[in-house]
């Protein structure tokens, strides 16, 4: 299976699903369907919501595009067949939206869901291998689902996760290293989410006077925040530091991580001296000067870490909290003399 396609490939895979879509659009605008729209109708709408998808299918079936995209030109056969289909002439169309389509939402969303309930079990067997959900959920839906959405659901499904479902106390093993006990992250999230309950309930009172629906809007778009800043905050708990395999896994919960090879740590300082924060020099932790370091790493050359929702940097030297920073000195320096 190839991992990448160039892009011609991508072209073709894509424009040849389109180019059909398109001379599907210009035969039904076109001078002939009024003679004959009955049988013209039935072919278009076949074609829109069978052939379309089965060619898109051909094309990546060998690739590693997820075969659930197919979904997309399923979805967009119906809203072409939809516009360009007169009303009375879209018969099956509404027959396919009402009886059909909701089958294959049902298929995609049970096949998702066994895939994320594998994916869960096997991160609990293999937690002994030191095997991260986030890491594991994020690599399952990676083969299930489009790459552009990805991130935003595993995101989502992490934050319900770590707040909600997962509070068995994670016990730490010798190369794991925790960072939310001695740091004040945890005390600024609990205070930022006890003032976001706190607004919440007088802007409710004050915008119910003007509108109900606002009110409910904000209150909703507010607790939706507590729900999500509560899971961000639990994710820190059960998402270490970890080294391994003469690799450094450094984490901020869910909200930041990154991963650097041994071979290309320059150096490792303890220390909280104050430093200028620019595109070469960032922080792990996502609140900035609100939150403190102990550990500063220099690297040999350039690195990428991961925030929220995927967005991505670039840094060179990276500042840090360690609950244990001594100890992790020692065994970031014992696993370098490893280090072939």
């Amino acid at each position: 299976m190839n991992s990448t396609l160039n892009l011609p490939k991508s072209l073709t895979i894509f424009g040849i699903p389109v180019l059909i879509i398109a001379i599907l659009a210009l035969i039904a605008k076109s001078s002939f369907f009024p003679l004959n729209p009955d049988s013209l109708s039935i072919g278009i709408t076949f074609d829109l919501l069978i052939i379309v998808p089965l060619v898109y299918f051909l094309l990546i079936r060998k690739t590693a595009i997820p075969k659930t995209t197919i979904i997309f030109f399923l979805v967009l056969g119906m809203v072409v067949g939809s516009v360009i289909l007169p009303p009375q002439n879209q018969y099956y169309l509404e027959l396919f939206k009402t009886w059909v389509f909701p089958l294959v939402e049902l298929f995609v969303l049970s096949f998702v869901i066994y895939k994320v309930r594998q994916a869960v079990k096997r991160y609990k067997s293999n937690q002994s291998s030191f095997v991260d959900f986030f890491t594991t959920l994020k690599n399952t839906c990676f083969e299930i689902l489009p790459k552009a959405t990805v991130i935003p659901v595993v995101t989502e499904v992490a934050v319900f996760y770590y707040g909600f479902i997962d509070w068995k106390k994670r016990k730490l093993n010798e190369n794991e290293f925790s960072y939310h006990r001695e740091s004040a992250t945890v005390s600024i999230l609990i205070t930022i989410l006890f003032l976001v309950v706190i607004e919440t309930f007088v802007f409710h009172l004050l915008l119910s006077q003007w509108s109900t629906i606002a009110a409910s809007i904000l209150t909703f778009l507010s607790v939706y925040s507590g729900f999500q800043l509560f899971g961000f905050m639990k994710s820190m708990f059960k998402r270490p530091i970890l080294i391994q395999d003469e690799k450094l896994y450094l984490r901020f919960g869910i909200m930041s991580e990154t991963t650097i090879e041994l071979s290309k740590i320059k150096n490792l300082e303890i220390s909280s001296r104050d430093l200028e924060f620019n595109k070469e020099t960032r922080r792990l932790s996502i609140l900035g000067d609100l939150d403190s370091h102990n550990v500063i790493i220099q690297l040999k050359e350039e690195n990428t870490m991961t925030g929220l929702y995927g967005f991505k940097r670039t840094y060179k030297n990276l500042a840090l909290h360690v609950d244990d920073k001594v100890r992790f000195g020692d065994k970031i320096n014992e696993a370098m003399q490893q280090v072939v």
